[in-house]
């Protein structure tokens, strides 16, 4: 016996992994951590990520039908099972259809749905645009106005000083005649 378990230990040879001991997750979060803590063991590695499953897809009918089913007299027992079999296939392959023209159908109306939504907001903008170009607009000419009223009050002003700085020059000139005589 004893040299039975030598061969089985290999003194001499090392395995490089270490055996750890099973364990049986109870819970599906201790599963989960179970499956962590062997993905960390070793980060380098990377983590297998399966592909999305694929959509199922029924299989397209037979283009020629060799066995064709009928009402006739002759056929065995087992016939029925296979006639159940294709006629359940085909309802199967026709829910299938229905459902997808009805997704088809429903994708179309939410795109359109999507668009209307983009051209009624893109309506709401413009007009909104709009209206803020016009009172800035507005905002614009008042101060313009306001602008142009200023300076026309200060040049009305300067005039004013300017005459006034005249007819007292004039008042003060004794050269100048007192009063014009009119033409003959």
């Amino acid at each position: 016996m004893a040299a039975h378990t030598q061969k089985n230990n290999k003194p001499g040879i090392s395995g490089g992994k270490e055996a750890q001991p099973l364990i049986i997750a109870k819970t599906p979060a201790e599963e989960q951590r179970l499956k962590l803590e062997r993905l960390m063991r070793n980060p380098d590695k990377p983590a297998p990520i399966p592909d999305r499953p694929k959509e199922w897809n029924p299989r397209a009918p037979p283009e020629f039908v060799r066995d064709v089913m009928g009402s006739s007299a002759g056929a065995g027992s087992g016939e029925f099972h296979v006639y159940r079999h294709l006629r359940r296939r085909e309802y199967q392959r026709q829910d299938f259809l229905d459902k997808f023209a009805d997704k088809q159908d429903e994708d179309q109306d939410y795109l359109d749905k999507v668009e209307q939504n983009k051209l009624a907001a893109d309506d709401r903008t413009a007009k909104r645009r709009k209206k803020r170009e016009k009172i800035k607009q507005k905002k614009e000419m008042a101060k313009k106005a306001k602008l142009e009223s200023e300076n026309k009050k200060e040049r009305d002003s300067s005039e004013s000083s300017d005459d006034e700085k005249e007819e007292r020059e004039a008042e003060d000139d004794a050269e100048t005649p007192s009063f014009i005589m009119g033409k003959k």
